[in-house]
């Protein structure tokens, strides 16, 4: 049989104006900060990096990373089960843990795959996964490897996914979500969904990548925001790209799960464990979260100031209080377009669109944080007043 060509899948993205092309993105020689870098040789403000507490280029960071280097290499060799797991990854996970009072954590090399392993863990053929329709594709994936029953309720609607798991099989059942979600801000309505698992006997899994370092009063995410403990919320997932400003993931809770999934998360089993300087990075920037609050305060006090100057400034908003805040523009064409416009004025800010959203919910997607100054954060404003009405303007430019 003749193997199909691969150009006419390819024309027809190009034609939807769906198709993604990377750019060279470089920090800007400026010490201790990603908020500035050079695109294609251009030097630009950059909204679009999760590093919400700007921890990606701190030195702390980068000196236990080369120190950890130095000391025990660059790669781990092998996988945590043969000879790859050390004592900066020994160490990395008692301190998470402590960090979010859960008894023990397991590091993952990302967040997809900590994703994948919950969830293929917990459920299997015969039982239930029920996911918000927002979430992560991660989590969406995990689902459908799973082979279990796998359904999703509508966004953030609490009372659908208690109707799902009244209807869900007798069998185990893992009800999941997003705690922060990525593409809109908004956080999850934890403690209904928490209700509802327990009512339920279901495994609630909180993906909290971007809430924590950022969110409840010691950066512990969404949930200490909630008031919630590890008894609302028994499976906690998250990331260490985002607000910790290094790379990889964990799962933190009790002993047991720990356990199971070292035993049985194929995508924790079965891969080279993260390196060891990462992890030294990490630790690092643990202790910077727990002494320096003033990094989440600021990220959020920007936050709210760009709120306010975009509201003043006719910018559409969506309900959004977290540093992510989505600016929808309802196609492609017009999210290129403001894109366009906007690394004209100096700003690198990304256009989103489908699939990674809903067709007609295309967006920019803009990331306030701590390294931003007020005056660039007012500047990005001004910007986007005229981007947004450019945007829609005939004859936009791609």
């Amino acid at each position: 049989m003749k193997r199909q060509p691969l150009e006419p899948a390819l024309a027809e993205i190009e034609q939807q104006q769906l198709r993604r092309r990377r750019a060279t993105v470089e920090a800007y020689p400026e010490k201790g900060s990603h908020t500035e870098v050079i695109v294609d040789g251009r030097r630009l403000v950059d909204f679009s990096s999760n590093d919400y507490l700007g921890l990606a280029a701190h030195p702390a960071l980068a000196a236990s990373m080369a120190a950890c280097a130095t000391r025990c290499g660059a790669g781990s060799g092998a996988s945590h089960l043969v000879s790859g797991h050390g004592g900066e990854h020994a160490a990395l996970e008692e301190e998470l843990a402590a960090f979010l009072g859960r008894p023990r954590a397991l590091l993952f090399s990302t967040g997809y795959m900590a994703n994948l392993g919950v969830v293929t863990a917990l459920a299997a053929r015969g039982e239930s996964v029920l996911l918000d329709r927002l979430s992560h594709a991660s989590l969406i994936d995990a689902g459908l490897l799973s082979g279990a029953r796998f359904r999703r309720y509508p966004h953030c609607d609490a009372a659908a996914a208690r109707r799902l798991l009244a209807e869900s099989t007798p069998q185990t059942t893992v009800l999941a979500t997003d705690g922060v979600f990525s593409m809109d801000g908004d956080i999850a309505p934890l403690a209904a969904l928490s209700e509802a698992a327990r009512e339920h006997g279901a495994w609630l899994v909180v993906d909290d990548a971007h809430g924590i370092g950022v969110l409840g009063a010691k950066g512990r995410g969404a949930l200490e925001l909630a008031g919630m403990t590890g008894e609302d919320v028994p499976v906690l997932v998250g990331t260490l790209g985002k607000a910790l400003g290094s790379f990889g993931a964990f799962v933190a809770g009790s002993a047991d799960l720990i356990e199971l999934l070292v035993q049985r998360a194929r995508s924790y089993i079965y891969t080279t464990a993260l390196p060891q300087p990462v992890a030294a990075a990490t630790r690092a920037a643990l202790r910077i979260v727990r002494e320096e609050p003033w990094r989440r305060e600021r990220a959020l006090a920007l936050t709210a100031r760009f709120r306010a100057a975009a509201r003043q400034a006719g910018v559409p908003l969506a309900d959004s209080a977290t540093p992510i805040q989505p600016i929808p523009l309802g196609s492609a064409q017009a999210a290129l377009a403001a894109q366009h416009a906007l690394r004209e004025a100096g700003f690198w800010v990304v256009a989103i669109r489908s699939p990674t959203v809903p067709a007609g919910a295309e967006r920019l997607r803009i990331t306030l944080t701590a390294g931003h100054q007020e005056s660039q954060v007012d500047a990005l404003v001004e910007g986007l007043s005229r981007a947004c009405s450019s945007a829609s303007a005939p004859g936009s430019p791609p």
